[in-house]
């Protein structure tokens, strides 16, 4: 398929009805290797009519230079091969001197042949075009061989009297193309043509055609960039693509670029063959560098002045081998670099890449390009090479290319093979990096540093970057370590300081690890009692933030003195020291078990001041959605919660349990149903333990209270509880399981357990001391004891809840308590605060809601819809569209359409607001 050729063809075309007229003339069609020269000399007997001309063919090869004649010998060829025996012994016997060329005798001695065999063969063509005008098509004309181009060079000169077009193709670039016989071949012709690179139009076109579908504009365009509008590199990987059923679609322009054709390979390797020593040189100077590198540092490599340099480049961009309009030498495609390698043999490759990585180290180039040549070196050979990779390396990771770095610290090992300090290094190094990819290698290369490093400390140092943060999850294997070289500085000859940084370290990630069993973590509430509580040095304030971690999970102590050294913490703790989130993410849980989360403000706040643009990044977020789920404020914990899972891909894994627990405290606190489903599923992942799979189960148990099914709910939250219990996580403010279980007990009859859970959550309160706990405990109470005493316990809930940080609880309270008090002016202060705390907490709030005439009452609308109508009632409070509640049920449009109606006359409301407002206090799909 011949495109936007069409200047070419009529120039042909003009030549040609000259030539019948008994001008003749003769014109070159030049350009770089893959512009199409071939394919359009191929395509010239086209221009004229069926039977117009008589066409000679004849293509020159490299390897057949040294035969004499060998063009002259194919043009004729193709004439006598086609004619009758008669015929071409007539044509043989008016050849003369020629006979000796194109008989069977042409091997006879040609040093003998003088000027009358040319003139002879131009004799012949002469007889021939009288009958019908020739079209002679000669191809790879730096190719021919020296007698032919002289008959050329003779014929040139002697056109008229003939009726002939002579067409001749001359590759850029190549050695032959500088001979003097083809420069003066050339130099007479009357037109050299050269093929321009195909437009994107073009492009589409052959896209089109070779892969049989309409392509998209981003493929077209793919293809248009690889290519440079050359049809044999687009062709070549056209049929690569056809062959492996890629479609031209958007999402398939990777795959261009990707596409390694082996013919597109083959042909730039034949063309490579050919040339001088220099340009090969040069070419694999540019494959060694494997990228644009400056003319200094290439001619260095490649051995050449700057002459020679400039004389070699010229060369293979002319030849199409380089790109255009680059100052800097870079190959036109992939596969011209593959190409280059397969010129070399893999000792010679690897010579190329030692020298690359000398000239490159010697003229100070970054640590990764010599890096990048060092790797493909499989022996020792410079004494920087170490250095340089370990450089490189760190360079890679601060780039988030950990396993790149990885690479080049396993290189690194290559040349140190001595069993000491400098290896033990290299593989505590490569062990840290390791552990975000894969975490076996790094605790196996650990373990094989450890006995090479001389003392206790070293060991614990080392040990220690398996686990960087506190909160860092270990896993078996690596907790082995860690108390092995506890162990280690644990011995008196070792211990160099009572308070070694080390050793408080250690302690850190090994109790935090083993949180979830009830007797580590009871042990460590023990080993609270008896810590001096400093917080001046990291090791410091990571063990004590570990300690009160604890306390703060078996709520074993005060929450006031827990709160204090918390706070202590943070007066300390850097808001912009590296890593510091482990340390925080711990302190901030103490203080919301505590109920003292406004304490953490102000650090919050200097943090992301100094976060430079004042974005904040996933866990920034996250501990943004538990101050404000603590606070009870749920719109500002909502906007931060998108944040969080908009940029979950970036957490890492010290960071993940931080985020899911604190948008799991959201999902409890706003009762969003599907939030705590989402985070529940996500959650599941053994890598962010300790979690028990409790308070998964409490995350899930909405799901059931939305659907009606209470008696399902009821167990699943008790279960949750007896879980919780034996692990010993008995926080009330943390993990609220037994409000939800005093409520749907309540709601389903079995007013016995509510109370002894009511009863038991008082105690458990009272006990820990956080203000939120004791008021919700009280309010709860109030809702299941006797009328006279429920008066009594709200105002004491509400007076209680005022010392909080909680609004949401200090909102219900003050609800209650106003629903209580009846109509009277304390009942409409206590609505009026209720109204005005609703609004800050952003939950649903109607003053007189449950007095209100026709309003459904709290107790009758728990009753009042069906479980069908419940759920699409929970739904719409959570701000659902129909449609959106259709295709989460399952069911018609018109069908929750119907559901509403219904749902709105039983309430007695007029639209949704007032319905989340009633379904909000009357609790129909969670306890509040």
């Amino acid at each position: 398929m011949l495109l936007e050729r069409g200047a070419e063809l009529a120039a042909v075309r003009q030549a040609l009805h000259s030539a019948a007229d008994g001008r003749s003339s003769y014109m070159v069609l030049a350009g770089p290797l893959g512009v199409g020269r071939s394919a359009l000399l191929h395509q010239l007997p086209c221009c004229a009519d069926e039977g117009a001309v008589q066409v000679l063919r004849a293509g020159a090869a490299a390897a057949e230079q040294g035969i004499a004649f060998g063009v002259v010998r194919q043009l004729f060829d193709s004439l006598f091969t086609a004619a009758p025996a008669p015929d071409r012994e007539l044509l043989l016997a008016d050849a003369g001197a020629a006979r000796q060329v194109l008989g069977d005798d042409g091997g006879a001695d040609l040093g003998t042949l003088d000027g009358t065999v040319l003139r002879d063969l131009r004799s012949l063509l002469a007889g021939l075009s009288a009958t019908t005008p020739l079209l002679i098509l000669i191809d790879d004309l730096q190719w021919s061989d020296s007698w032919s181009l002289r008959w050329l060079t003779h014929l040139a000169a002697r056109l008229d009297g003939l009726r002939l077009l002579l067409v001749c193709t001359l590759r850029d670039g190549e050695p032959g193309s500088r001979d003097p016989l083809v420069q003066e071949v050339v130099s007479g012709s009357a037109q050299v043509l050269r093929p321009v690179p195909l437009s994107s139009a073009a492009t589409g076109e052959l896209v089109r055609a070779q892969l049989r579908e309409h392509p998209d504009d981003e493929f077209v365009r793919a293809c248009h960039d690889m290519s440079r509008g050359r049809p044999l590199l687009l062709q070549s990987v056209l049929s690569e693509l056809a062959v492996a059923g890629c479609r031209p679609l958007a999402a398939n322009a990777g795959h261009v670029h990707a596409t390694r054709p082996p013919q597109l390979r083959d042909r730039v390797l034949s063309c490579l063959f050919l040339q001088p020593q220099p340009v090969r040189d040069v070419a694999a100077a540019i494959a060694a560098l494997a990228g644009p590198e400056e003319p200094a540092v290439l001619g260095r490599l490649a051995g050449l002045d700057d002459v020679g340099l400039v004389t070699a480049l010229h060369a293979l961009r002319r030849l199409g081998l380089l790109a255009e309009a680059d100052d800097r030498a870079r190959f036109a495609h992939p596969a011209v670099g593959e190409a280059v390698e397969c010129s070399l043999s893999a000792a010679e490759q690897q010579r190329w890449h030692e020298a690359a990585a000398g000239v490159l180290y010697e003229s100070g180039r970054p640590a990764e390009q010599v890096a990048a040549q060092l790797m493909s070196i499989p022996t020792p050979r410079y004494p920087w090479a170490v250095p340089v990779l370990r450089s490189a390396a760190g360079s890679a990771q601060r780039a988030g290319m950990s396993e790149l770095a990885a690479g080049y610290l396993r290189r690194a090992l290559l040349d140190v093979v001595e069993q000491d300090r400098p290896r033990a290094q290299l593989l505590v190094e490569l062990a840290a990096v390791e552990l975000s990819f894969d975490p076996p290698a790094a605790e196996c290369h650990m373990a094989q540093a450890l006995p090479l490093l001389p003392t206790a400390r070293d060991r614990a140092a080392a040990v220690l970057r398996l686990s960087p943060c506190v909160t860092s999850p270990v896993t078996p294997s690596a907790g082995a370590l860690l108390r092995r070289a506890a162990d280690d500085l644990a011995e008196p000859y070792a211990w160099q300081a009572p308070g070694s940084e080390e050793a408080l370290c250690l302690e850190a990630r090994l109790r935090y690890a083993r949180l979830d069993e009830h007797a580590e973590l009871a042990d460590a509430v023990g080993r609270l009692g008896v810590l001096e509580p400093s917080v001046r040095s990291r090791g410091d304030r990571e063990l004590l933030a570990v300690l009160l971690h604890a306390a703060t999970l078996s709520a074993d102590g005060e929450a006031v003195e827990v709160a204090r050294l918390a706070r202590n913490i943070l007066d300390w703790e850097p808001a912009t020291a590296p890593g510091g989130g482990s340390v925080m993410q711990l302190v901030l849980f103490t203080l919301v078990g505590a109920d003292a989360v406004p304490a953490a403000e102000s650090w919050l706040n200097a943090a992301e001041r100094n976060g430079g643009d004042g974005t904040l990044d996933a866990e920034g977020h996250a501990r943004r959605v538990l101050f404000h789920a603590a606070r009870g404020r749920l719109p500002r914990a909502r906007e931060h919660a998108e944040g969080v899972l908009e940029l979950a891909g970036a957490l890492g894994e010290e960071s993940r349990c931080f985020a899911y627990a604190a948008l799991g405290a959201l999902a409890l606190s706003a009762r969003d149903v599907q939030l705590g489903s989402r985070i529940a599923a996500v959650a599941a992942d053994p890598i962010l333990a300790p979690m028990p799979a409790a308070l998964l189960g409490l995350l899930r148990m909405p799901e059931a209270v939305q659907t009606g099914d209470a008696a399902a709910a009821l167990e699943t939250v008790m279960e949750c509880g007896r879980q919780l219990e034996c692990a010993g996580w008995r926080n009330p403010v943390l993990f609220p399981w037994r409000p939800w279980a005093i409520s749907l007990s309540h709601r389903l009859g079995d007013h016995h357990l509510a109370r002894t859970l009511a009863a038991q959550e008082y105690t458990r309160a009272r006990e820990w001391g956080a203000p939120v706990a004791v008021g919700r405990a009280l309010r709860l109470r109030a809702r299941i004891d006797e009328a006279d005493e429920r008066v009594d316990l709200l105002r004491e809930a509400v007076e209680t809840l005022r010392d909080s940080a909680n609004e949401l609880e200090l909102f219900m309270a003050v609800r209650d308590l106003g629903r209580s008090l009846g109509d009277g002016p304390e009942a409409r202060q206590a609505c009026c605060e209720a109204g005005e705390l609703a609004k800050a907490c952003g939950v649903p709030w109607l003053a007189g809601s449950a007095t209100a005439e026709g309003r459904a009452s709290a107790s009758a609308a728990r009753t009042a819809l069906t479980r069908t109508e419940s759920r699409v009632a929970a739904l719409v409070v959570h701000g659902l569209t129909n449609r959106e509640i259709a295709t989460e049920l399952q069911v018609s449009a018109r069908a929750v359409e119907k559901h509403l109606t219904n749902s709105f006359r039983k309430l007695g409301v007029t639209g949704r607001r007032e319905m989340a407002a009633v379904l909000h206090e009357a609790e129909v799909h969670v306890p509040g």
